[in-house]
């Protein structure tokens, strides 16, 4: 999920300041790493501001010097996961030609990351966010845009396809753009509950075999 919509849904200078306070060894990736851990495992609200220090290792004063709040630092912390681990990986959908190679290598490849030894496990947009209350309202709304715009991905690479003739005029391309955005995150659900690499890219394989074949 692209990045540039993501950043303009929120207050985000205050996170990437440099102000004062900082400690000399503050590594800025390796600490949204350490906050990204804890978020997956714990979720945004249940991870506490002591717990994240303790993960990150830093001090109260050097997290709000640095990230601004809690909400900053999490929406911070999604925003450099999906820009790291699924940036090029949507870039290749719009940039491959045919379609059925596209949807195919896109699952092949979110298969993969969402069982990365490197990333969390489990797409973070879907998983770390589950327990928002509604008063977290900075954190919801930047994570309903950040779903919303992997539908719109979609939705306008199938868009694409029917222009192209690779897909039936009259297509339904919205509800198609959330069948497949639903599959997605059905299959990071499937990453944290332990699922082999096997099983999820069988999952990922039935995403080709939505597309509604030509002439019918």
């Amino acid at each position: 999920m692209i990045e540039s919509a993501f950043m303009k849904s929120r207050d985000l200078p205050e996170a990437v300041e440099k102000p004062k306070g900082r400690p000399r060894s503050f590594d800025r990736d390796k600490a949204l790493l350490k906050a990204l851990d804890l978020f997956w495992r714990k979720g945004y609200e249940p991870a506490s501001v002591a717990e994240l220090c303790a993960a990150m290792e830093i001090n109260p004063p050097s997290l709000y010097a640095a990230f601004g709040n809690k909400a900053k630092l999490f929406l911070e912390a999604v925003s450099y996961y999906e820009r790291v681990y699924w940036k090029k990986t949507w870039d290749r959908l719009e940039q491959t030609a045919d379609i059925t190679q596209a949807i195919d290598t896109f699952f092949s490849e979110a298969a993969d990351i969402l069982l990365s030894p490197s990333a969390p496990c489990g797409c973070m947009v879907v998983l770390a966010a589950i327990n928002v209350s509604a008063e977290s309202k900075e954190v919801v709304s930047a994570v309903s845009v950040l779903r919303q715009e992997g539908k719109d991905l979609f939705n306008k690479r199938l868009v694409r396809a029917v222009q192209e003739g690779q897909l039936p005029e009259g297509t339904n391309t919205a509800v198609l753009a959330t069948v497949l955005n639903t599959l997605l995150e059905g299959m990071s659900i499937e990453a944290k509950d332990g699922a082999t690499p096997e099983s999820l890219q069988m999952i990922g394989q039935h995403a080709i075999r939505l597309l509604p074949p030509l002439g019918k």
